[in-house]
């Protein structure tokens, strides 16, 4: 994380508190990320990898045609997505090596971006299909598997408790979407998105007045972790994903983001606060010291007093500032 860790670094203050944050799993690249997060209405979720372990798993493979086996159902499929670097893809190979399924030299290999696939089955309860087509004729199937993450559903109710909508955009299908929504009692979910779909909801979120905190892991959600208010990447994701997001959390995990956000609260909690005493000092203190008090009281305010005063200020605002550090996100 060495290159990481250096947006979280402007000075030895700053140094340690980004040591605290880190350690809760939260990487913030700069105090803006903060300020935003304490305004955010309406969180968009990536599901592979965000919601999901972003771990597939190979659970079934079929064909629908009597002139292949599943063996060789299986032998096309590894052999198609062997040059492929997604990772249902990768779920396939492995699964067809562990199955020594033999790789066919494949030619005019192309993957297109965030392209899902369809089927009617397995998908209701939230598997993703993946079908083999030959001369437009489906033949075969795979079905892949991706568990949700364990802290997904309480972090995402946790966010919903404190007034935060949260929208589900995916690149799977409706049926697998749809299931995962209703697992997580999302109300609000999108299918078959693809990266300017994913751009330009983030855009039309914002311009009906919501303010945007985006999560994702992968290069289909790098452009809307750039465009939204608050760019939030999985650790365990792509470096374009983190690199294009403000927050960083290194466990990967939602509950991630109920820390950023309760920590955002405490930021800007402890700025106001902080902006109090400065503000009370300098008004009680400034008049006294210019002798406003002298006239009637014949009070005057001693330059070492007021130097103390001044340092008491300072000192003050340090000390509730250092409070963050131990601050329960």
């Amino acid at each position: 994380f060495s290159s990481r860790r250096r947006h979280t670094r402007s000075g030895p203050q700053s140094r340690g508190l980004g040591d605290v944050y880190k350690r809760q799993g939260v990487l913030i690249k700069n105090a803006e990320a903060l300020e935003k997060m304490d305004k955010v209405n309406t969180l968009i979720v990536d599901k592979t990898g965000t919601i999901t372990e972003g771990k597939p798993t190979v659970e079934t493979v079929g064909a629908f045609s009597c002139d292949l086996s599943e063996k060789e159902v299986l032998q096309y499929i590894v052999s198609l997505n062997t040059s492929s670097e997604h990772p249902l893809a990768e779920a396939t190979v492995k699964y067809g090596k562990e199955h020594n399924a033999e790789i066919l030299k494949s030619q005019d290999f192309s993957a297109v971006t965030g392209k899902g696939v369809e089927a009617k089955t397995y998908q209701k309860q939230g598997k993703t299909v993946s079908y083999l087509a030959i001369e437009k004729t489906v033949v075969g199937y795979v079905v892949i598997g991706d568990r949700i993450k364990d802290t997904s559903a309480k972090a995402i109710k946790a966010l919903q408790d404190k007034g935060i909508e949260v929208i589900m955009l995916t690149g799977d299908n409706h049926d697998t979407a749809k299931a995962v929504a209703s697992e997580l009692n999302l109300a609000d979910f999108k299918a078959s998105m693809l990266p300017e779909d994913k751009l330009e909801e983030v855009e039309k979120l914002q311009e009906s007045g919501k303010v945007i905190a985006m999560a994702g892991d992968g290069i289909n959600d790098a452009p809307a972790l750039a465009k939204s208010d608050v760019g939030i990447a999985m650790g365990t994701g792509t470096d374009v994903a983190i690199e294009s997001a403000m927050i960083t959390l290194v466990k990967g995990d939602l509950n991630g983001i109920v820390k950023a956000r309760n920590l955002s609260d405490s930021v800007m909690k402890n700025i106001k606060q902080n902006l109090f005493f400065a503000l009370i000092y300098n008004t009680l203190g400034v008049p006294i010291a210019a002798g406003v008090l002298f006239p009637f009281f014949g009070i005057l305010l001693s330059p070492m007093i007021a130097a103390l005063a001044m340092s008491f200020s300072s000192v003050s605002v340090i000390a509730n500032a250092l409070r963050l550090r131990n601050a329960k996100i």
